[in-house]
């Protein structure tokens, strides 16, 4: 059932988010606005930031958050439709079903089309074009024939500025907008359209019902992130997204295993060998994609890189969560080994064994024993840091029978007894009840760099439509970070629509999604601090972005042969020289 978008936002305009976290959990005022006792973690101090005009909560202590409807949702059990019925009974409201819902339907099957176009050109570039032999020559080395590149669709993105544009606007006759709202091309800032991937091998992403979605796009020489992807769309949410899952989900429910890897050419790899795979679309593996893989699987194997790296990424996401209803597990890879790397080297069974329920590590023991790792324990202080850490890690577990056993294995491991370590994992958990309210989560502490702490005071601006934005001029390609970059674009169309003194209703924009850009958002919209002014933050944020180009120029110039090109990039140096120069002079 769909109900009419009007109605849906005359119930969110009808519903005081304040007053509806009031009557589950206890509220009290904090500057502008209303600290909460989350209740969707144990804590006695609030932690839960509620900005009814934005229309967005945030808890600071679990990262939880969304908007009236997913509040409801949570607390009451219930799915969307239900929380949008019960919120428009309480306002009065007459609810309407949505005429117009084929429409939106129409315009998602345009947008599908639209990436299965692409999918189609990309591939046949692979196939037969003289500029693709890199890409050919990559693929080859990865052990990928034309069966593989056949059957998984995998292409290449030219090095021209509006190759697919060219052909999907005049051999597909495709609208503009359609190509811009898919992901697959971008304005620059003259207004015209430029594709979005260039000199790339391409992975076609496909959504759950195998609908084309988006791309993941590998850089094969020069400068550029390694690994690019869609942006966020209508129809590619990379919080909702796994690579491979529609390959794989049958498997997963025959094999009763689903093993998480960490790029798209393993993925392909270990689906070869017959082990339901997949992997995130260019965002840590987090509590979204357990909520997509419990559909299939009880059980979910890690098998990430053996390094530093790889087993960063084992833990990121489940750093203040263990999710206690699934059987989460790491598979100890051999050390310097992926899994890509084992399939192409004919030991399958090397890998089969080690995402085996024999050979494979609950979660929590691995986090555990990698914290022990860190310190001496044959000395009696660093032993007792070692108990403190990994208490800490224990208390965080749901249930008091597992924590109990975690107990016993620390006291085994460690040779400390078991009332202590009891004791320790105890007074861990009255801890953590009293962090103090603001505390913000590992992923949202403010960014090291300038950089990064400018492209967020920057969106802030925008979150608060501030009037000195009209002073300020920046493109999506001047944020550094790939999740501000997101951010900015989804930001950017609805500011322009707004009134001078108007704030977004960020609830009405992101509503429950919780993946990483509208979380950051969220975070974002209840920090309370003053405002920076955006003439400064946009000409810092052009300086850094200038300062990109001009170092890959550079770079450029010491390996050009050719005369031409020589006098073209040193043309263009000097044109951003002076423009930087004039920025810095400002």
């Amino acid at each position: 059932m769909a109900f009419q978008r009007e109605d849906i936002e005359r119930v969110r305009a009808a519903t005081n988010l304040v007053e509806l976290v009031g009557e589950v959990t206890k509220v009290k005022p904090s500057g502008r606005n209303v600290m909460a006792v989350c209740p969707f973690h144990q804590e006695k101090t609030p932690s839960m930031s509620v900005d009814a005009a934005k229309g967005v909560y945030h808890c600071f202590g679990c990262g939880e958050g969304g908007d009236i409807f997913k509040f409801v949702e949570q607390t009451q059990a219930l799915n969307f439709n239900e929380a949008v019925e019960l919120l428009a009974r309480r306002a009065g409201i007459q609810l309407r079903i949505d005429p117009d819902a084929q429409k939106r339907r129409g315009e998602r099957e345009s947008l599908i089309e639209a990436v299965g176009a692409a999918i189609e050109f990309y591939h046949e570039r692979l196939r037969k074009a003289d500029d693709a032999a890199s890409a050919r020559r990559y693929l080859r080395s990865r052990g990928y024939e034309a069966d593989i590149v056949e059957q998984f669709q995998l292409g290449y993105s030219p090095e021209g500025f509006t190759a697919l544009y060219d052909h999907l606007r005049n051999d597909r006759k495709m609208l503009d907008k359609v190509m811009e709202k898919s992901g697959l091309v971008a304005r620059n800032q003259r207004g015209r359209f430029y594709d979005r991937f260039r000199g790339r091998v391409m992975f076609p992403i496909y959504d759950l019902r195998g609908d084309p979605v988006g791309f993941g796009a590998r850089l094969l020489d020069g400068e550029g992130p390694k690994y690019l992807n869609s942006p966020e769309t209508s129809i590619y949410r990379k919080s909702n997204l796994l690579y491979g899952l529609n390959w794989s989900k049958s498997d997963m429910v025959k094999q009763g295993v689903a093993v998480v890897v960490e790029g798209y050419t393993d993925v392909i790899a270990v689906h070869q060998a017959g082990v339901p795979a997949v992997a995130t679309c260019g965002t840590a593996f987090g509590a979204s994609h357990l909520d997509l893989l419990r559909r299939f699987t009880e059980r979910v194997v890690l098998a990430f890189d053996a390094d530093e790296a790889g087993t960063g990424a084992a833990l990121r996401g489940f750093e203040h969560s263990v999710p206690g209803d699934l059987d989460l597990r790491v598979a100890p890879l051999p050390a310097g080994r992926d899994p890509g790397d084992l399939v192409e080297a004919g030991e399958v069974d090397i890998l089969r064994q080690a995402v085996s329920v024999e050979s494979s590590v609950p979660l929590l023991q691995f986090r555990l024993e990698r914290e022990l790792d860190q310190h001496r324990l044959d000395e009696p202080e660093a032993r007792g840091r070692a108990i403190k850490a990994a208490a800490t890690i224990v208390a965080r577990h749901p249930d008091m029978v597992t924590r109990h056993e975690y107990a016993v294995f620390l006291s085994r491991k460690t040779g400390v007894d078991l009332p202590v370590i009891e004791q320790a994992v105890s007074r861990a958990s009255r801890t953590a009840e009293r962090e103090p309210a603001g505390t913000p989560a590992p992923e949202y502490r403010t960014p090291e760099s300038g950089r990064g702490r400018a492209e967020q005071e920057y969106l802030r601006l925008m979150l608060a439509n501030d009037a000195s934005l009209a002073g300020a001029d920046l493109e999506p390609e001047a944020f550094a970070d790939s999740k501000h970059r997101e951010a900015f674009e989804l930001l950017r169309p609805i500011i322009g629509e707004l009134e001078p003194d108007a704030v977004p209703e960020l609830g009405s924009v992101i509503g429950d999604d919780s993946g990483e850009v509208a979380s950051l958002l969220r975070h974002l919209a209840v920090v309370d601090r003053p405002l920076a002014e955006a003439p400064g933050l946009a000409r810092r944020i052009t300086v850094w972005q200038l300062e990109d180009r001009i170092k890959a120029l550079q770079t450029q110039l010491a390996t050009v042969s050719s005369e031409e090109d020589r006098s073209h990039a040193t043309r263009e140096l000097l044109g951003l020289l002076e423009k930087k120069q004039q920025l810095l002079g400002e």
